[in-house]
């Protein structure tokens, strides 16, 4: 039951879990971007090293080592100068780098007691929506780059996987 000082006109206003749930999501995507980013870069690093034709494990793994340790603002760097067709990207992955940043270096300092009330709640509520969209963009640009339509995905109903899958 939603109590009378949860509601700001007629809304039901978002509680801290709320706050904090959101902003769950919103780091989840950004370490889906980062993921998929590393993935073409590696993919890209095998092909340059030959090791889809002469397989080298040792080599591979200081590959995607050093691959894991970039942030998504070297991802991105690295990925921009080795693929042409990345430049159509490259303003919508700045974008989500830049509130990749916000999200995680001053969200919390920018909205500091917001959090304690309903119209607090709601504004970082929409500010997270606003960080999410702006990640969530590029993540689906780089998976259409890497032929996978999420959108296309999304209206086919499946069952997701339950279980971790090793990476």
């Amino acid at each position: 039951m939603v109590s009378p000082d949860q509601t700001l006109r007629g809304a039901t206003m978002p509680s801290l879990d709320d706050v904090y749930r959101k902003f769950g999501e919103t780091a989840e995507a950004v370490q889906l971007l980062e993921t998929d980013l590393g993935t073409l870069l590696l993919i890209a690093r095998a092909v340059d090293k030959d090791l889809i034709q002469k397989p080298d494990s040792a080599c591979a793994e200081k590959v995607l080592q050093k691959i894991n340790r970039q942030t998504l603002g070297q991802l991105v760097k690295n990925l921009k100068s080795r693929d042409q067709g990345f430049d159509d990207l490259e303003e919508v992955l700045w974008r989500a780098l830049e509130e990749r940043n916000r999200l995680q270096h001053s969200f919390y300092r920018h909205h500091n007691y917001r959090r304690n009330s309903d119209e607090g709640r709601a504004l970082m509520l929409e500010d997270l929506e606003v960080i999410h969209d702006a990640v969530l963009k590029a993540y689906k640009a780089v998976n259409l780059l890497s032929g996978i339509d999420l959108e296309a995905m999304a209206a086919v109903p499946h069952t997701p996987p339950t279980r971790r899958v090793p990476i």
